[in-house]
């Protein structure tokens, strides 16, 4: 039972509303079995003894009524304790003109018209097995934490002149310093407030003295009791630090009043309620925006680290905690068990994610010594060790605060700690916290940095670097060499972020070890898929949990907003496995690597055609900075000055220009026009132009096409009609649009071709089910969607098409193709994302047609439609006996 098959049954059953049978065919909807509905029907499963009731075990309470005042039923229902006598996971009452509802697993409430029922058809998938995913939400505090640090940096360096790495260096380290300062004040390390106070009252509240201030008393935090002799009293307040974060580097900012009232600011935040990851927010405020792009870096907020670590770990460690409860043997197991897990991030970053995993099984073990001491009062206090969380950062700035940020976790754990059971252990002076390594975790040995140990369990997991195979650097590429050296893969094709899976795979594979990364979705798709992934399930690994593609933004200043999906990786097992779809969970049989309900077949990239469909090619590309080119203007000046040099004009079609309908133009030259051509001053000034721009270019090759200055680069045009497939589209548009243009007019290479193509390849193509393996096997620039030739058409399955069914697919694209000339005032754009209904219409028509060549009975979804592509696929490969 599929989603979209779930809303049509609720829109049936809404239609035509039989009172009586409503509440069966409500549940049968959903695929909960006929059998079981049967025996709900007759009794036998209905514990309800009402005839208007119907009460399922651990499932539902259901009342129909008469009533027009619903809600006062509602309420007596949800306040009676007999109502959930029976654990319903849904309570629903209706009078057919409203429904009211409530999920007493999440305490969601449904309160709508019966109309409406179909609309809200997800409120209960869980009845399909479909749970709504949970996620805790940004903290309020911390947001205005992020934006009052990133306005404090700003204004320091509108008063201070930062210009080199060793200015950055000291304005991150004062940061650092004042951060923990303010954690300080408000959590009982200092005394309340301390800092701010003295900032206030000891400075002027011009800034003029408060570099001074600061320095001295950074260094009495970094000095020993016995040594603080003839300091003044207000200086002698503060508690000696050590850790050496108050050590060497000494401040030389100067400051305003606006600056020093930037601190006063901050301080007056209650740094309590203030998660550690701030810092990670904060970080990224203060890297520049070309470094945090060099370096694939992205800042990780608490709820997205969340999607990662409760599935990856701990919500199976809740469910153990659920179950052992009142058994004082087995939590204390329990609890011994939290002392053996290792929490590994190999690209750690500010150590967000080391955080919120460390204060998460703090707060799971203070749970289970709650539980402990209700059944036997005992003395406990917290065996869980920052020695067990390990990370690799290479920027030595962030591998400071990670450091830093677990120390100060540590301490918020240890006050809560104190606060439910009356005792801690002590804070200061700071001790070394963690294992974080600053190095090159695509360089480094991972075994040497978490060593292998059989009694614990290790659980890798972060948001590494994401570059992509064309936008690496010099050094980047050379560490996909070395990273790669040995195993046979094409690294050169790989992304940046490959480098982790593939040194987790290598880690995890003889060790007690899952893990999950953050990753951008192009992992998931194109040529990415053929390249990693058969090489990490020869590991003897699967994916045990998967979020599909979704917008990843922070609470950072400047958000880092890209396209990404979670993967969980494990060795093979029997335990289930979970896609998370739009908050959406749903258990699967496997999934495959391109995120869906399959097993793990990968598609392999062709130059060849799998089905002996006509060749498609790229575009011609000019490579002539320009010159060759004409925009609207530039091509009337040309014709209104001489008329001859039509001739050595063509129309000029790219993707864009397709889709947005621009018109370009562009000079196309036979070498025998060439002379003539010359002699029209404005085109030889552009001929010229062209033979500089590749005469200057560092590339060999564009310097020998300076030669031939009156042609384009690379020439793939031919005389005929042509189809022209925009190698982008919107993947908000329902299909891909594609056309039909003239002999005269040039394609270039922001899109693909196929010249003298029939119009039954048009209807293949345009349809839905192409459509669907487009979105499946290609890859993605962002979530727009990416065609090429070799993974989206070359491969395209297709069954063998007699004539008569070619000659129905040619009706069906002349169909399309004169719907769309009645509306030739818009773009197709704008025609295909919203499309009018008659040309909606057609092409639904065109799709139960492809539908029906490949499946007489058509198919109820897209996902059966990939899953019948990959059996055809598999089918032509083991044919051509290359799999």
């Amino acid at each position: 039972m599929n989603i979209a098959q779930i809303e049509e049954s609720i829109n049936g059953i809404v239609l035509n509303s039989d009172k009586q049978e409503f509440i069966y065919n409500f549940l049968l909807a959903y695929g909960l079995p006929k059998a079981s509905i049967t025996r709900l029907k007759k009794g036998t499963l209905n514990l309800a003894k009402n005839p208007n009731e119907v009460i399922w075990k651990k499932k539902l309470y259901f009342k129909k009524t008469t009533d027009k005042e619903l809600y006062d039923e509602y309420v007596k229902l949800v306040e009676l304790k007999d109502t959930f006598t029976h654990e319903p996971r849904f309570i629903i009452i209706t009078n057919f003109e409203k429904v009211l509802a409530r999920d007493t697993k999440t305490l969601d409430t449904l309160d709508i018209d019966f109309k409406d029922l179909a609309k809200h058809f997800d409120f209960f998938l869980p009845f399909a097995g479909m749970e709504k995913a949970v996620y805790q939400i940004e903290n309020p505090a911390d947001v205005k934490a992020a934006e009052k640090m990133a306005k404090l940096y700003d204004q320091i360096k509108v008063d201070n002149k930062i210009t080199n790495s060793e200015k950055t260096h000291e304005l991150n380290v004062f940061l650092t310093r004042l951060l923990f300062c303010f954690f300080a004040e408000d959590t009982d390390i200092f005394s309340k407030g301390i800092f701010t106070k003295s900032i206030e009252s000891h400075t002027q509240t011009d800034g003029s003295d408060l570099n001074g201030y600061i320095n001295r008393l950074f260094k009495v935090l970094n000095l020993p009791n016995e040594k603080r002799i003839n300091l003044p009293s207000y200086l002698v307040e503060f508690p000696y630090v050590n850790g050496k974060l108050f050590e060497d580097v000494e401040i030389t900012f100067e400051f305003s009043r606006k600056s020093r009232q930037a601190i006063l600011e901050c301080g007056s935040l209650d740094w309590s309620l203030i998660n550690p990851d701030i810092f990670g927010s904060m970080f990224q405020g203060v890297v520049s925006p070309e470094y945090r792009g060099s370096m694939g870096m992205h800042y990780t907020s608490v709820p997205n680290i969340m999607k990662v670590i409760r599935p990856l770990f701990l919500d199976e460690l809740y469910e153990e905690f659920e179950k052992r409860k009142g058994n004082v043997t087995l939590l204390n197991e329990l609890l011994h068990r939290l002392t053996t897990i290792k929490i590994f991030d190999p690209a750690c970053g500010s150590g967000n994610f080391l955080i919120i995993s460390y204060k998460e099984i703090r707060q799971l073990e203070m749970l289970i010594l709650e539980e402990l001491n209700n059944i036997e009062s005992t003395l406990y206090l917290s065996t869980i060790s920052l020695d067990h969380f390990y990370g690799i950062e290479k920027d030595d700035f962030a591998h400071e605060i990670a450091i830093l940020s677990l120390w100060l976790a540590e301490h918020q754990m240890n006050r809560e700690f104190l606060n439910k059971f009356g005792r801690t252990n002590p804070t200061l002076p700071l001790k070394a916290s963690g294992n974080i390594i600053s190095g090159n975790a695509a360089l480094l040995e991972w075994n040497d940095v978490c060593p292998e140990n059989n009694q614990e369990e290790v659980y890798i997991l972060g948001n590494p670097p994401y570059l992509g195979a064309r936008l690496m650097n010099s050094e980047q590429k050379k560490e996909m060499a070395i990273a790669f050296k040995g195993t046979g893969l094409k690294f050169k094709e790989l992304d940046y972020i490959t480098i982790w899976f593939y040194k987790a795979s290598m880690f995890s594979r003889n060790r007690n070890c899952k893990f999950a990364f953050v990753s951008t979705n192009s992992i998931t798709q194109g040529e990415q898929v053929a390249l990693i992934w058969p090489y990490i399930f020869q590991q003897g690994l699967e994916i045990g949990f998967a979020f599909k593609s979704f917008k990843w933004t922070n609470n950072a200043k400047d958000k880092a907003g890209v396209t990404c999906v979670i993967i969980g990786i494990r060795k093979l097992s029997r335990e289930k496995k979970y896609i998370f779809d739009n908050n959406i969970k749903l258990e699967v049989s496997n999934i495959s690597p391109y995120l869906f309900n399959r097993d793990n077949t990968v598609v392999y990239g062709s130059n060849q055609q799998l089905c002996g469909l006509p060749k498609m090619t790229f575009g011609s590309m000019a490579n002539d900075s320009g010159y060759l080119l004409l925009n609207e203007n530039e091509y009337n000046d040309l014709i209104n000055s001489n008329i001859e040099a039509e001739k050595f004009i063509k129309k000029f079609m790219g993707a864009n220009e397709f889709i947005k309908g621009i018109n370009r133009w562009c000079l196309w030259i036979r070498d025998n026009d060439l002379d003539e051509a010359l002699k029209i001053e404005k085109i030889a000034t552009r001929i010229n132009n062209v033979r500089a721009s590749r005469s200057n270019s560092k590339r060999e090759a564009t310097k020998k096409l300076s030669s031939i200055p009156h042609k384009f680069g690379e020439i793939r045009y031919r005389e005929t009609e042509a189809l022209i497939i925009p190698r982008v589209s919107s993947e908000k548009r329902l299909y891909i649009p594609i056309g039909f243009l003239d002999s005269d007019t040039i394609i270039s290479d922001s899109a693909l071709a196929i010249y003298n193509a029939e119009p039954w390849l048009f209807s293949l193509i345009t349809s839905k089910m192409h459509h669907c393996w487009v979105n499946l096997v290609g890859g993605k620039l962002e979530t727009r969607i990416r065609y090429s030739i070799e993974n989206c058409y070359n491969t395209f399955p297709i069954p063998k098409l007699t004539d008569n069914k070619k000659k129905l697919l040619n009706e069906k694209a002349f169909e399309i193709l004169e719907v769309r000339e009645n509306y030739t005032e818009k773009t197709l754009a704008k025609l295909y994302e919203n499309m009018p209904d008659d040309l909606l219409k057609v092409h639904l028509e065109l799709d139960l047609l492809v539908d029906s060549i490949y499946k007489k009975q058509g198919f109820s979804s897209d996902e059966e439609r990939m899953n019948h592509l990959l059996d055809l696929y598999i089918h032509f490969k083991n044919k051509e006996g290359v799999m």
